[in-house]
């Protein structure tokens, strides 16, 4: 059992690699072309994720249902399949890399207070209430939100919106899901209790 969840979690580190060295490709072209700094913002948020996979701690609690695997697996797969779009902007690029750099500093505020209890699948990693996570359950979703909104924004092509689309609203159900394992911590049920909003305080 402990050699299947070795292979599990090296097999996650792997396919977190390769769709950030994709997306990594993508972005870093466009930007060599044409400057816009938005896909930038995005790139360096995603890197982060590729990070903290690796110096995570070990879970205490994981659900390893196929449900949380179809939802994380969708949520995950999303960003790297955007496409820079020679069209044009919603937003000029100050306004829509504005957007972008603020769900970055969120995402990354959040992520500093996560530390090693970052983790991908809905996993108990240790109850976390610092910092951004005193005003909403899931700061990290709602930063990756914000610059995934931006970048439709600054490259809007039908298919960049389906794909946020679909990988978001799986973020959001990933969210719920961790939720749920978390609330088997009694301590996270207090937590829950003191903080109400998922993402966005007074609407979610």
């Amino acid at each position: 059992m402990r050699n299947a969840e070795r292979m599990r979690d090296l097999g996650a580190r792997a396919a977190v690699g390769a769709l950030f060295a994709l997306l990594s490709v993508s972005l870093l072209t466009d930007f060599i072309r044409t400057g816009r700094v938005t896909g930038l913002l995005l790139l360096v948020s995603e890197s982060l994720v590729v990070f903290l996979m690796v110096v995570r701690r070990r879970a205490g609690r994981v659900d390893r249902s196929v449900p949380a695997a179809v939802v994380t697996a969708l949520s995950l797969a999303g960003p790297p399949l955007l496409r820079p779009a020679n069209l044009t902007p919603l937003a000029p690029d100050l306004v829509t890399a504005s957007l972008s750099a603020a769900g970055l500093l969120v995402v990354i505020v959040g992520k500093i207070a996560l530390g090693r209890s970052f983790g991908i699948v809905p996993a108990n990693r240790g109850v976390v209430a610092s910092g951004p996570y005193a005003v909403v359950r899931h700061p990290i979703y709602a930063g990756y939100l914000l610059t995934h909104i931006a970048f439709v924004m600054a490259h809007p092509r039908l298919m960049n919106a389906a794909i946020v689309i679909a990988a978001d609203a799986a973020l959001i159900v990933r969210a719920l899901m961790e939720e749920r394992v978390m609330a088997e911590d009694a301590t996270y049920r207090v937590y829950c209790r003191r903080v109400e909003w998922h993402l966005v305080p007074g609407v979610f």
